[in-house]
């Protein structure tokens, strides 16, 4: 295993140049047999990792049976939440228990916030060089 993967930038929107830059992160979610490959924002001043909903019901949660309900802020806020723990696999590094706040929000990427994906890795941001490199946080 590497003791950390380097990754560039993704462009999201051509139009705005390098503007449209942003760190997204490949990861796998899995929750029982349900797998998903998408790419999770890497966003340093999100307090906690948020799952859109859509992405849930395809993990195969369902919203009545999760019972630990958490309030988002800003343009979240306007939306209902639950708690819900998802295994995550980025590239080499060893699978790891992400905690989300599964959000009734359609129109939100994966965001992979302090609580607690930046408590499981250490990330540096590159951003002249359109780059970022995480590492898995150190095990005394």
């Amino acid at each position: 295993m590497p003791s950390s993967v380097q990754y560039s930038f993704t462009s999201i929107d051509t139009a705005r140049g390098e503007l449209g830059f942003r760190p997204l992160l490949p990861i796998v979610l899995s929750h029982d047999q349900q797998t998903v490959s998408l790419s999770g924002l890497l966003d340093t001043g999100a307090t906690v990792n948020v799952l859109p909903y859509a992405v849930g019901i395809e993990l195969g949660y369902e919203w009545e049976r999760q019972t630990t309900a958490l309030n988002l802020t800003g343009n979240l806020a306007q939306y209902e939440a639950r708690v819900v723990v998802v295994q995550a696999t980025t590239t080499e590094f060893d699978p790891i228990q992400l905690v989300f706040a599964w959000s009734q929000a359609t129109n939100v990427p994966i965001i992979l916030g302090q609580v607690n994906f930046f408590m499981e890795f250490n990330v540096c941001f590159y951003r002249s060089q359109l780059q970022f490199e995480i590492s898995p946080q150190a095990i005394d």
